[in-house]
């Protein structure tokens, strides 16, 4: 499947790129955003590309090498927490627009035989990453650790903080469970078995897969998510040159809760115009185009 990305005239629309000037994709992925960015900025604005995935960091300059943009996209293997530090010592800018895309790729759930998917049987890895290069607390930390190491109010917990499970409680129960009976839960199949026998019938039949919430919460959790978009937005911020813009797309409440107050400080402390008084969401045709953007929410500041 290729990857569509999300809300893009949207995003065009609230970045208002113009040439010259210089942009900073934190999320850049398979290059959906950027590129459309890119040719808004010709033919001298750059754009710093920033991803935690070094083989979409590998592909995407194989696709620009020969190109014209070559030249104007600068691509960078990193955890964008790691935002103010990255941009300082690649000596980017002045930036005029910096974009968090936050949901997953295409690539993670068809490619990267992570575990990311429970369409797939694969390992349960669930990190964006596979090198502890990073200094990224719990680098090592998989999927497959915390079901089969982690207590059960603990695996509990996250199902219902960052998957909004209502059967976190069962779920959890049952793992422990599991686990005791066969040595580890390696798969990705095996965790959906488990979910689909802890979950009451009538939730395996519903809209959205009954192994969504579970599969997200872990991703959630491995990759520290939540932490890393506390740490990064208010650097974004301080990178922002007068007058740049900040727009986030997030597929997530607890994402959007982040998002929105740090616009609301930052309306308040006079710092930040918000543009989007209400998040921005797909419209009905984007949804039936690409099912993966019907969470999506998007918003907008500009920096005072």
């Amino acid at each position: 499947m290729v990857h569509v990305p999300v809300l893009q005239k949207e995003v065009l629309e609230y970045l208002n790129p113009k040439p010259i000037e210089n942009f900073i994709d934190c999320t850049i992925g398979e290059g959906g955003h950027a590129l459309s960015i890119l040719e808004k900025i010709f033919p001298k604005g750059k754009l710093f590309g920033i991803d935690w995935s070094p083989e979409l960091v590998k592909s995407l300059k194989l696709k620009v090498q020969n190109s014209k943009i070559c030249k104007r996209v600068i691509l960078f293997c990193d955890n964008f927490a790691n935002l103010k530090e990255i941009i300082k010592r690649e000596n980017f800018g002045p930036v005029s627009g910096i974009l968090f895309d936050l949901g997953l790729s295409s690539w993670h759930l068809e490619k990267s035989k992570r575990g990311f998917s429970f369409l797939r049987d694969e390992l349960l890895d669930m990190r964006y990453h596979e090198n502890s290069k990073f200094k990224m607390q719990n680098a090592k930390l998989t999927a497959e650790k915390i079901v089969n190491d982690w207590p059960q109010t603990k695996i509990e917990n996250i199902l219902r903080d960052y998957g909004e499970e209502r059967f976190a409680k069962r779920i959890a129960k049952k793992i422990v469970e599991t686990r005791k009976i066969k040595p580890m839960i390696k798969k990705t199949f095996q965790l959906v078995e488990l979910i689909k026998k802890a979950v009451p019938g009538w939730y395996l039949h519903q809209k959205r897969h009954f192994a969504t919430k579970t599969f997200q919460a872990l991703r959630i959790a491995v990759n520290q998510e939540l932490k890393n978009l506390e740490r990064a937005l208010p650097q974004a911020l301080e990178i922002l040159k007068p007058g740049g813009r900040l727009v986030i797309i997030s597929f997530h409440s607890l994402e959007d809760r982040i998002v929105k107050n740090l616009f609301r400080i930052g309306a308040k402390k006079n710092f930040l115009k918000i543009l989007t008084k209400k998040p921005i969401t797909p419209s009905q045709r984007e949804t039936e185009i690409n099912p993966r953007s019907r969470s999506a929410k998007l918003r907008a500041a500009i920096k005072l």
